[in-house]
């Protein structure tokens, strides 16, 4: 692993570690890291964690580097630019249309921004404090930035201009029958964001017109940042089941519950993604309380989990995340991402690392 020696001289607060950590860009990512033995890091056990443990919280940490890298790039042209999460300018025009799904749409991108980057600073520190080694992927920051006014000119680790959203989470969480840890498939709310290649963010100043094209791009933002935080709400409790150390399991179950906090706000302001089809390119929006949709499966308004079948159809339906299957969870994270197009454009080197990370985390053995 590669890994900056810089250590700080003194703990910084978190406001602090979050302008030391953004402030030139998503390259400077591990600013604000404490060397292991660090009091304002110091994990209350001071024995070693094992390898099983430490791989589990290593993937997290890259996970959460990767969401970071990604919802700065939409904090950028969409979000709140601020001392807790600076970088870029703005869009208006981008940002107008995002509001088109919620007037608050600024402040909840800059605050799940701000939530990821303190996940994977943690995360990192928390290693470190442990004697384990922290992840750090700067050497894959090779991706381009979006060129329209208001983003920054850095290296990359996502690429939110070539998406492909699988939105089939709008009606597995809304099934009172079906749960994908039974096999069970769902039908996506846009079908037409699972089948081409379409930007999260303006790749360009030319994005901005025509209007429907805009608004189009703002709809495709609003999904995906649904799709990407319910991965989060799964992935926790999936890897917490094969936690050893107590207190590795307390900063598992602790992180976990924000990630379920962004699902549901992201899956409500979804709903209101207005019906429209693209004139560039054809993808369609469409109405979701209106036939061949609606029904309880596309409702706009059931934003909380329908009960449905859990651990066994013998037992009685239950309101729960789904999927939690522990059983190659990582790895499927992992296949998730790169199937959304996440990391087109990466390095053989990036997919090579990100998977020795998920199968170690898939390894890992309670109680080894």
């Amino acid at each position: 692993m590669e890994q900056r020696a810089t250590i700080l001289e003194r703990t910084p607060s978190r406001r602090a570690m979050l302008r030391g950590g953004l402030a030139v860009g998503a390259g400077s990512i591990t600013a604000g890291l404490l060397v292991p033995g660090s009091a304002a890091f110091a994990a209350t056990s001071t024995a070693s964690l094992s390898p099983d443990d430490a791989a589990i919280l290593r993937f997290l940490a890259a996970l959460e580097i990767l969401e970071t890298d990604f919802w700065q790039q939409y904090n950028e042209l969409g979000g709140i630019q601020d001392s807790e999460v600076p970088g870029g300018s703005g869009s208006k025009a981008y940002t107008k249309d995002l509001q088109v799904l919620d007037a608050d749409m600024p402040q909840y991108i800059h605050d799940n921004t701000e939530d990821e980057f303190t996940h994977f600073t943690f995360l990192n520190a928390y290693l470190a404090s442990r004697g384990a080694e922290p992840v750090n992927l700067d050497r894959f920051r090779t991706l381009p930035s979006s060129q329209a006014t208001g983003a920054q000119q850095i290296g990359r680790l996502t690429n939110l201009m070539q998406l492909t959203v699988d939105t089939s989470w709008w009606t597995r969480y809304r099934s009172r029958t079906k749960n994908p840890d039974f096999g069970d498939t769902f039908p996506p709310a846009v079908p037409g964001l699972l089948a081409g290649q379409f930007p999260g963010i303006p790749r360009n100043d030319g994005d901005l017109t025509p209007a429907k094209h805009l608004q189009a791009i703002a709809n495709t933002a609003g999904f995906h940042f649904g799709t990407v935080e319910q991965g989060g709400t799964s992935l926790y409790p999936a890897l917490a089941q094969r936690v050893t150390d107590v207190e590795v399991l307390r900063v598992v179950l602790s992180i976990g519950p924000t990630e379920v906090m962004h699902f549901q706000t992201w899956s409500d302001k979804a709903g209101n993604a207005p019906p429209l089809t693209d004139p560039t390119n054809g993808l369609i929006f469409p109405d979701l309380n209106a036939p061949p949709f609606g029904g309880e499966d596309f409702q706009t308004n059931l934003i909380m989990p329908e009960p449905t079948i859990f651990l066994s159809k013998n037992l009685p339906v239950c309101s729960i995340v789904r999927p939690t299957n522990t059983q190659g969870a990582a790895t499927g994270a992992v296949r998730f991402f790169t199937a959304m197009g996440l990391f087109r454009g990466q390095s053989p080197r990036f997919f090579s690392f990100l998977r020795s990370l998920a199968t170690a985390a898939d390894a890992a053995q309670r109680g080894r």
